[in-house]
């Protein structure tokens, strides 16, 4: 299978995970508490697995990046979280930063 398409897998376990977390308060909630630690756990197997054939910076760029835009947009569509214009700002910059490390940087070739 494709490192890319482990890290997509790892990136979507890490969404779903950081989503439950809300709902798990602070691990009281059963359903959403199992969600969180089954959700990681996937999240990290399938990084290390990408790790065998993607540099651990970009892995990680990537990974906590496109993560953090997610639970942000996230936030806002489900929990009506408010993003400023900085809030937008930054996503925008992540987004571009990701993009930069795979179009254009030789740190990202394997």
């Amino acid at each position: 299978m494709p490192p890319y398409l482990y890290l997509m897998f790892a990136i979507m376990a890490e969404i779903t995970a950081t989503s439950a977390l809300k709902s798990a308060d602070g691990f009281k909630n059963l359903w959403p508490s199992l969600i969180v630690v089954v959700g990681y756990s996937l999240s990290f197997y399938f990084l290390s697995v990408t790790l065998r054939h993607i540099p651990v910076g970009i892995a990680y760029a990537i990974w906590s990046g496109l993560g953090t835009v997610a639970i942000a947009c996230l936030g806002w569509l489900i929990h009506g979280q408010r993003l400023d214009a900085y809030a937008i700002a930054g996503i925008t910059f992540i987004c571009l930063g990701v993009g930069m490390l795979n179009l254009f940087s030789s740190a990202a070739e394997h």
